[in-house]
């Protein structure tokens, strides 16, 4: 990608006069010390640009046709963190304008996505998924409450979704005051009672084992409490899978 400068632009007329300025000093060609910076400068933006722009994938493929299958759907999601966790992501280069005009009608998502409502869990960002492609769902604990259900119902029989990924993370708050079973103020605790069958049944002591045991058994629960999502199983048209975020490093393991 190249930095074109118009005519007009300030920075260009400030080159000229700089060029003109080195001509009536007798500099014989020589660049001066401003023109160099800003030739420096240009040259690093436009490097950082086209490197940006290396390998990733078409940006035109974040608005492609929904994979075909529940388990093609889950191979999109792990590519997106993939390139996630490279730090080559591929919706950035979206012409976000065009997602905004092809999604404003109707949305099309692939995948839909339990996760805890963690702030270092964004979602989007993880699985490099642009407007209208992954239908997300998320509350403390990442836990399968009727609203959550109802919600990914809606996410998958009436919207297409061929994936449900329940995705928990390492160090989750909730899960770490269930365990605990601390008082807490407000109504957090009313987490606890979702969570808690989770760690009883994995017999879980530690933070990290019972964080995958929740998310094993939140996606339990969406296979088994959903007539409706039991019905789209039962006819391969979905998939419920859990999976865990590692903060520090952004991979998402899925879990067996």
């Amino acid at each position: 990608m190249s930095i074109v400068l118009h005519p007009d632009d300030p920075a260009a007329c400030h080159c000229h006069e700089d060029a003109a300025g080195d001509a009536r000093a007798g500099g014989g060609g020589e660049l001066s010390r401003r023109r160099l910076l800003r030739a420096g400068m240009a040259g690093t933006a436009a490097g950082i640009l086209a490197g940006a722009g290396a390998g990733l994938a078409d940006p035109s493929a974040a608005l492609a046709q929904n994979p075909p299958t529940p388990d093609a759907a889950l191979q999109l999601l792990l590519q997106g963190n993939r390139r996630y966790v490279a730090g080559t992501l591929a919706s950035v280069n979206t012409d976000l304008a065009l997602a905004r005009a092809k999604t404003a009608q109707k949305q099309r998502p692939f995948a839909a996505v339990l996760s805890c409502a963690d702030s270092r869990v964004p979602v989007e960002w993880i699985f490099d998924a642009v407007i209208g492609r992954v239908f997300v769902t998320r509350v403390a604990g990442n836990i399968a409450t009727p609203e959550i259900i109802a919600s990914l119902e809606f996410g998958t029989r009436f919207l297409g979704a061929k994936l449900i990924l329940v995705l928990g993370h390492d160090g989750c708050g909730a899960v770490n005051a269930a365990l605990k079973g601390a008082a807490t103020p407000g109504q957090i605790s009313g987490l606890y009672s979702y969570i808690r069958p989770a760690i009883d049944q994995a017999g879980a002591t530690q933070l990290e084992p019972a964080i995958a045991a929740n998310a094993k058994y939140q996606a339990a629960l969406l296979r088994d409490s959903s007539p409706l999502l039991g019905q789209l199983i039962a006819a391969g048209k979905l998939k419920i899978v859990a999976a865990l975020y590692h903060l520090a490093s952004g991979r998402v393991t899925v879990l067996t």
